[in-house]
């Protein structure tokens, strides 16, 4: 069974060779009519490489075709960049070849309408990050409707990863680069091993070329004495299994180098270097039943000492995309060694992924897809997408158990209230408490896998706004931040309301039937932060009412005033202000405050649950914020181009302006050419709004925000 494509995908030159290959896999009429409509469509156009276009979108289809795809997903293989290229439109391809067909080159051509739009020229740096995430998000919901254009897709990429060598070198990075951040894991998640390994392999070698090399010539200088081991280990296993009832013809073992990206992840992710890897080769033992996949480690157990801390059970709790296996590393005279066991279709499904529903399984349902689903993020800001589905695509899993036996995949680092949350979003939002394992843990405590979990849940939604960055599933951390941007409107509009009716001696209704007769319905919720826009409504109303009063409106005008750190804006005097011990706000913390006994004014965090339930309650309202003070705690995360002299620029232009760092800490990036830094600073704070977006024009933020604030580690 051959875990490699045939080598002519990446080198044939000619039309002819690339025919016979692709109806060698796949022959029928309307397949070699598309092929001539294309070769029609294509003629005198060639590649970088000097080869005849054609030959790419042949070989394109030939992949599709390997991997089991039907005549419509290989038409559209041939046919995939003649909308965009050639005058051979939708409609035509429509009339030629029917409207599934046409449907499936509709969406690779709009996916390849989205990239050019709006992906950076490979000398462009500085922004890259916020374009590419733009781009995957389009790409996404713009192949969501069927994934077999994700499948063609990919062999397209497949192959020009293939053939990249012939573009100059910023090209060839900045394809690898896009390669490695969109495309592997896409693979991954629609579980085809094949394309996954190769596109990571390519997008390593371009990327991270020194790298590439050292780890090539540790495999290649040591290879005969780890082939030699792995041999031996091999042999033995063998031995070992004819010994206990194997035939010979029902299970084979395959001996396999590791593949050189993911060796390079472990390094990094562990720390260590390729001389400290444990396990650069490894066997797979392919059997045909479940039963003897669970006989098979039971034997290997028994006569070999086990990595406890390295056994993954994939055949009982399989991952998302489909994957099963089960992964043991043991001790052997010769090394150690990952051995993997599976049976002949898990096998299949491992290396095909989706696409062995369609080779394999004829009639079978193809697998769920939630996790593409769930992708389609409701945020504006493109960085927060990229890190969401980033971490949703990279990240390693668990699996975790509900009360009634339901598995729930989730990343390693999640939370109790992260499967909360893929339970379902209404469960996140009125989350208590976890029960896990039976025993009474916070929302926050870390899962494992095989935990079970259960969560107790209130009447009333909490949205606790200060979690988001602690949680781990983008589906979490998507539908808590929507419900906080829903809960933040709210409480700016209720707030407006408690502060006019306090300013202007008014009831509720009153004051809507005016505000929306004067046009103010809308822009009402940014009073408690606009001084202009209040002053206005105020001055408005005042102006109205004595008109219509016979005896003039004789409410008390407010005053705007400072009591320390803090303006207010009150018809009333306020004698002392006090900060509420519930959430504890900090000076530049976004606030409320309640007048109350005897002209004492309650200052409250902007999202405090209790402020939250006074507002409804109808409580008076004063506008406050802060002004003032000299300097503010505030921690600052950006994203730098990771090259010399970069990271003492960003720290010169903090200290140019009086921005006194306390604590500094670097880490790497989501693209090979950034790395993350983050520091926790005394920022002036006269000059607060203008050293930030200063920052913020220069630099690439990923977050600015009050250090040390009391609200949040509250967990309020």
């Amino acid at each position: 069974m051959s875990e490699e494509l045939p080598p002519s995908f990446a080198t044939i030159d000619r039309q002819s060779e690339a025919e016979e290959l692709l109806f060698g896999l796949i022959d029928a009429p309307s397949i070699r009519k598309a092929c001539e409509k294309a070769a029609k469509a294509h003629e005198g156009q060639t590649r970088k490489r000097g080869e005849p276009y054609i030959v790419h979108p042949l070989l394109v289809a030939a992949s599709v075709a390997f991997f089991g795809g039907d005549e419509a997903m290989v038409i559209a293989g041939v046919l995939h960049d003649a909308i965009e290229d050639t005058e051979y439109d939708y409609e035509a391809i429509e009339a030629d070849f029917g409207a599934d067909a046409a449907n499936l080159v509709d969406g690779l051509t709009k996916i390849d309408r989205i990239r050019e739009e709006n992906l950076l020229p490979s000398d462009r740096k500085d922004e890259k990050l916020i374009e590419s995430a733009l781009t995957f998000r389009k790409m996404l919901l713009a192949s969501i409707k069927d994934v077999r254009v994700l499948v063609i897709k990919l062999c397209d990429r497949m192959h020009n990863m293939l053939t990249i060598d012939a573009l100059p070198e910023d090209k060839r990075r900045r394809i690898s680069e896009e390669t490695l951040v969109v495309y592997a894991p896409i693979a991954h998640r629609l579980g085809i091993g094949l394309i996954k390994t190769l596109l990571e392999d390519k997008s390593f070698y371009y990327i991270f070329p020194k790298e590439y090399k050292e780890i090539d010539g540790f495999i290649v200088s040591r290879g005969h004495s780890l082939r030699l081991g792995l041999n031996a280990f091999i042999s033995e296993v063998k031995h070992l299994m004819l010994q206990n009832g194997f035939a010979e013809e029902n299970f084979e073992i395959i001996s396999r180098v590791k593949h050189y990206y993911s060796t390079y992840t472990k390094m990094q992710r562990k720390g260590v270097t390729i001389d400290e890897v444990l396990d650069l080769v490894a066997a797979r033992i392919l059997v045909r039943t479940p039963e003897e996949c669970y006989k098979v480690l039971g034997m290997l157990h028994t006569r070999y000492r086990p990595l406890i801390a390295r056994f993954k059970e994939y055949i009982a709790l399989p991952k998302e995309n489909g994957y099963q296996t089960l992964h043991t590393t043991l001790f052997h005279a010769s090394g150690i060694y990952e051995v993997q066991i599976r049976t002949y279709d898990m096998h299949k499904t491992a290396e095909y992924g989706i696409a062995a529903h369609w080779k394999y399984k004829a009639g079978a349902l193809s697998p769920k897809l939630d996790w593409l689903e769930s992708m389609q993020y409701s945020g504006e800001n493109p960085l927060d997408f990229y890190e969401l589905a980033k971490n949703d695509l990279f990240s390693d899993e668990i699996v975790a158990y509900s009360p009634r036996g339901d598995t729930f995949t989730l990343p390693r680092g999640a939370t109790a209230l992260d499967f909360a949350f893929m339970v379902h979003s209404d469960l996140g939002l009125r989350a208590i408490s976890a029960h896990i394992n039976r025993v009474k843990q916070p929302l926050l405590a870390e899962l494992k896998t095989g935990d079970l979990v259960q969560i107790d849940s209130g009447e009333e939604i909490v949205p606790r706004c200060s979690w988001i960055e602690a949680l781990q599933t983008s589906r979490a951390k998507n539908v808590l931040r929507h419900a906080c941007n829903q809960r933040s409107r709210e409480i700016d509009r209720l707030n407006a309301m408690a502060i006019l009716r306090f300013c202007l001696n008014e009831e509720t209704p009153t004051l809507e039937t005016w505000l929306k007769l004067r046009g103010y319905e809308e822009a009402i919720r940014k009073a408690p932060r606009d001084n202009k826009l209040l002053e206005e409504i105020v001055a408005r109303y005042y102006k109205d009412k004595r008109k219509k009063s016979l005896f003039g409106f004789t409410a008390a005008a407010p005053k705007r005033y400072r009591i320390e750190n803090i303006e207010i804006y009150s018809p009333k005097a306020v004698s002392a202000i006090d900060f509420e011990h519930c959430c504890q706000p900090r000076y530049g913390d976004s606030i409320l405050m309640f007048y109350g006994k005897k002209g004492r004014a309650v200052i409250h965090h902007k999202l405090c649950e209790y402020a939250y339930k006074r507002l409804k309650e109808g409580a008076d309202a004063i506008k406050a914020n802060w002004v003032g003070g000299k300097v503010g705690l505030f921690k600052l995360v950006v994203n730098l181009q990771n090259r010399k002299g970069e990271l003492l620029s960003f720290l010169e232009y903090l200290f140019k302006r009086e921005v006194n760092i306390t604590t500094l800490s670097l880490g790497n990036g989501a693209e090979s050419s950034l790395t993350w830094c983050g520091v926790t600073a005394e920022f002036p704070l006269p000059a607060l709004n203008k050293i930030r977006g200063a920052i913020e024009k220069k630099f690439m933020v990923i977050s600015f925000e009050t250090a040390n604030d009391t609200y949040k580690s509250a967990g309020r």
